[in-house]
C-alpha cells in the first residue's frame, strides 16, 4: 500500500453510499455562525478532481466533488457568509467569505450541458452515507498547483490501489454527455 496522500476521504478507506440515502446537510468549516446547505437528493458522479479551481481541504492534492440537482439544493443558514469565487468561472462556486471552504458550484450558463447541477462537496456534511468517489478527473492538473511532475506514476498508482480509473479529463460518460450536447446543439444529431 502506497503512503501518497490523496485526500483524507480515499486515504482513510471509501466508504459506500447507504441505500435509500436521501440527503443531507453541508456545513462550512468556521467554528460559529456556519453557512449551511441542505441538499435534498443522493450525490451523483462523484469523483477525486484534481483541477486548479475545486476547493481542497487542508493538505490534500485533490478535491472530492460530485453534482446534484440543482433544485435539490438551499441556502439554509448564514447565505450571507457565500461569496462566488471567480465569477468569469464556467462553475460559479460559492464559498464561505471567513473559512474559505467551497459550499456548492452551480453553472449559470443554460447553453452548458451541466446546467442544473451543483457541484457540492459532500465531506463537508455531518451525515454518512453519500454516493463513492467512483474516478479522478484532471489528475495531471495537480503538476499546475505544485505537485512535481516526477510524482504523476506513485499518484496514478495510488489512485488504482484504491480502485479509482484516473483521467486528465471527466470520465468517459461524462465528456460523452458533453459531447452529445454540443453535437446536439450544432444540429449534427438530433435532440431527443
Amino acid at each position: 500500500m502506497s503512503d501518497v496522500k490523496l485526500h483524507p476521504l480515499l486515504d482513510n478507506g471509501i466508504k459506500p453510499a447507504t441505500a435509500d440515502f436521501a440527503g443531507g446537510t453541508l456545513r462550512c468549516l468556521c467554528m460559529t455562525d456556519k453557512v449551511e446547505i441542505k441538499i435534498e437528493a443522493q450525490t451523483l458522479h462523484n469523483h477525486a478532481c484534481g483541477c486548479s479551481k475545486c476547493w481542497k481541504p487542508k493538505g490534500a492534492r485533490f478535491a472530492v466533488i460530485a453534482v446534484v440537482p440543482r433544485n435539490k439544493v438551499s441556502v439554509i443558514a448564514n447565505a450571507a457568509k457565500l461569496a462566488i469565487v471567480d465569477e468569469s468561472a464556467t462553475i460559479q462556486r460559492h464559498a464561505c467569505k471567513d473559512c474559505g471552504a467551497h459550499l456548492y458550484g452551480r453553472i449559470e450558463n443554460q447553453n452548458h450541458a451541466f446546467h442544473g447541477l451543483d457541484f457540492v462537496h459532500t465531506e463537508l456534511s455531518p451525515q454518512s452515507g453519500w454516493a463513492a468517489p467512483g474516478f479522478a478527473a484532471f489528475v495531471s492538473s495537480v503538476i499546475e498547483t505544485g505537485t512535481p511532475p516526477t510524482e504523476m506514476d506513485e499518484i496514478r498508482n495510488r489512485f488504482n490501489e484504491i480502485g479509482l480509473p484516473t483521467y486528465d479529463c471527466l470520465s468517459p460518460a461524462l465528456m460523452d454527455a458533453l459531447a452529445t450536447h454540443v453535437a446536439k446543439q450544432n444540429g449534427v444529431i438530433q435532440a431527443s
